[in-house]
């Protein structure tokens, strides 16, 4: 490691068939711009990514992507994800 830092990641996973169903009460705690980051496509080729941007979309938020991340992404692929976090102001409002 070539800096010190702190690393704080808090997560909340919901499990089971109708967890999808919780996104959009989840959506409070996050601003007007979310990023959405996946990898490959399946994510589209199972209709996954279709109900996830609607349910943004009708909470009113503004989605800015970040595909192809990988298992263990690379820093250029993490530096991709801080550019598009910087350039829309995607916040968290916790």
């Amino acid at each position: 490691m070539l800096r010190s830092f702190s690393f704080y990641n808090p997560t909340k996973i919901y499990f089971g068939k109708y967890s999808l169903d919780n996104l959009k009460a989840e959506l409070v705690d996050y601003g007007d711009t979310v990023l959405l980051t996946y990898g490959k496509n399946a994510v589209k080729s199972m209709g996954l990514y279709d109900q996830v941007t609607d349910i943004l979309k009708d909470a009113g938020k503004k989605v800015v992507e970040l595909s192809g991340v990988m298992p263990n992404p690379t820093y250029t692929k993490l530096m991709e994800g801080v550019k598009l976090v910087k350039e829309n102001n995607v916040k968290h409002k916790v």
